[in-house]
């Protein structure tokens, strides 16, 4: 019908990400404002605000069975957090910042790391793309794992041996979103 039932409203700043859990009973969104937000889709009302970051969250996704949520932010951290509590379960990523004279600055992501979001251990590198990552995701048995480049190329990867199953090349320009 087009009708609009909920106007979300509590973030400071804008919203920059969304997802919905897999049973689409909340909706998370991230925001320039450096928190996340949970809500109930049926009553249109804030469930928890997740505070943590210190920089905008640009990424934000619900694990496969709804209880988990992990946001990335430009504070170099990457945060799993427990949706029933709102409270961050594990700092997945702590990226070195640079910000030494001496230093170079940070370069593009040409690769893919892979964590293991309970204990925060690095699992795997993958590496194929030219050019940055602009997104990357599983499918929703866990099996692959897809990426996007501003090379204008996709990859597909077998989850258990990391090994690229996929090019996909064709795209004149960036793609920007992969699913």
């Amino acid at each position: 019908t087009g009708k609009c039932f909920y106007t979300f409203r509590g973030h400071s700043a804008e919203i920059v990400c969304l997802s919905f859990n897999p049973q689409s009973t909340l909706l998370a969104t991230g925001s320039m404002d450096t928190t996340a937000k949970l809500w109930d889709v049926e009553k249109g009302e804030e469930v928890a605000t997740l505070n943590g970051h210190s920089a905008e969250i640009i990424a934000l996704s619900f694990n496969t069975t709804g209880d988990r949520i992990i946001t990335g932010s430009f504070d170099h951290t990457v945060a799993v957090w427990d949706v029933d509590t709102g409270r961050e379960q594990n700092l997945l990523i702590k990226m070195p910042t640079n910000n030494k004279a001496t230093e170079k600055p940070s370069m593009p992501c040409l690769c893919v790391q892979l964590w293991d979001a309970v204990t925060g251990t690095h699992i795997a590198t993958l590496a194929a793309h030219s050019k940055e990552v602009l997104d990357v995701c599983f499918d929703y048995a866990g099996q692959r794992i897809a990426t996007a480049s501003a090379d204008g190329s996709a990859r597909v990867y077998n989850a258990g041996t990391k090994q690229c199953i996929a090019k996909l090349e064709g795209h004149e320009d960036e793609i920007s979103k992969v699913s």
